[in-house]
């Protein structure tokens, strides 16, 4: 059984036991919490899609903790002027651990 879920503006198929790094949620390591936005479920046979949501379905996370993504380099240059900027960015992520779908 898997599901195609929204969280953070990006849709993930997910399935009970999958972890899954989502954008950052404002939630603590070790509570639970409800992902509503359920676009698709599927049990192998039988397929439901929602219009766009599915009502009254919802998958269950446990939140593992937060994690830092990798690390990208942004760099401006302009050639024959002796300039260059160099700046980083490392985005945060929150990882899940999916414990149920119901439908």
């Amino acid at each position: 059984m898997y599901a195609v879920i929204i969280c953070g503006g990006k849709q993930h198929k997910v399935s009970e036991g999958d972890i899954v790094s989502v954008e950052l949620l404002d939630a603590e390591a070790g509570s639970t919490i409800d992902l509503d936005k359920v676009l698709l479920i599927s049990d192998g046979t039988d397929i439901k899609v929602g219009s766009p949501f599915i009502e009254g379905a919802k998958v269950s996370a446990e939140v593992v903790g937060v994690q830092g993504g990798e690390k990208v380099k942004i760099v401006k240059f302009r050639r024959r002027k002796h300039h260059q900027k160099v700046t980083g960015h490392r985005q945060w992520y929150t990882v899940l651990k999916i414990t149920g779908i119901t439908a």
